[in-house]
């Protein structure tokens, strides 16, 4: 039997990533406690990035905050286990595959959905998301791999020649929307590939947990509309063991008070590139009861009718 010792020293990274002490045991160094791992190179960071803030309109459709069980974070990808639920597998292929819009526009960004370059393949392992070229992967596991074959079969039906996913390489208006964010004096993956590999962190104790972010005023802005008390997050995306280095420059916080509806904000700063995260939790208080179990059989429902 683990010792309470042993597992205070999992205790930050389980809470971040959903894995299990069990699981990360054998990982754990001689002392100290045991650190989630960065992205080990840009490409990886960066396609990351990118896929957390594309799965942003997911919404609150369960516990798991954009429907992330549990992550396996190692240098060179990303293992997520995502809920079972067809409704959010579909969600997952249609916020990320890419396709064209056919909207005429003169930033190319604006001209693709999804995220520009991304293709998949799957074997028992997984579905296996990657970018032609690149080295860079994230494999998506806990729903049967025959989901995601109908899902994306129907996205062939209904989008046709749009969906980008039989193009073996990049297409040029790909490649156009991929150098223009390049560009982008913000990058997404310094800052929330770190966030993708602690997104657990941003859970609260409630049923329902949604967490979303959009490029504001020059930096981001991340919303969890039922997240947890703002001390545990700042330990968990701050300067805690396992934490993704965040430092708060303002905050107003009411965790400690008895408004229990009250919206808290904290203003982040990620000192290595100085980029701004500005953070508010909404405190919904929403709940999975009746009406929002019975909506979600009927979207898992759909999904296959």
């Amino acid at each position: 039997m683990s010792s309470p010792k042993i597992l205070d020293r999992t205790a930050d990274r389980r809470r971040s990533t959903g894995e299990s002490h069990q699981a990360l045991a054998p990982l754990l160094p001689d002392d100290g406690v045991l650190r989630i791992p960065a992205a080990g190179h840009e490409e990886q960071a960066r396609l990351e990035g990118e896929v957390f803030l594309a799965l942003g309109a997911v919404g609150g459709l369960s516990s798991h905050p954009l429907g992330i069980v549990r992550l396996r974070p190692e240098p060179d990808r990303l293992t997520i286990r995502v809920t079972d639920a067809p409704y959010v597998v579909m969600c997952w292929a249609d916020l990320l595959l890419p396709r064209h819009t056919g909207e005429p526009s003169g930033d190319p960004r604006d001209l693709i959905t999804g995220v520009p370059g991304l293709r998949y393949h799957r074997d028992r392992g997984g579905i296996h998301l990657h970018r032609p070229g690149m080295p860079a992967r994230i494999t998506l596991t806990g729903f049967p791999a025959r989901w995601w074959d109908r899902i994306t079969d129907q996205m062939h039906r209904d989008y046709g020649e749009h969906l980008l996913q039989p193009h073996p390489g990049w297409t040029p208006g790909e490649r156009a929307a991929y150098d223009a964010d390049t560009s982008w004096p913000h990058p997404p993956g310094p800052v929330f590939s770190p966030l993708l590999r602690r997104i657990r962190a941003t859970a609260g104790r409630g049923t329902v947990n949604s967490t979303d972010a959009w490029t504001s005023g020059g930096g981001y802005r991340m919303e969890a509309t039922d997240g947890p008390p703002c001390p545990d997050l700042i330990h968990l995306l701050g300067d805690g063991p396992t934490g993704a280095g965040w430092q708060v420059t303002h905050k107003r916080c009411t965790c400690r008070c008895d408004h229990e509806h009250d919206h808290c904000t904290v203003d982040f700063l990620d000192p290595p590139t100085g980029i701004a995260v500005h953070y508010g939790n909404g405190r919904w208080g929403r709940t999975a009861d009746k009406a929002h179990n019975q909506r979600m059989a009927e979207l898992n429902a759909q999904v296959f009718g």
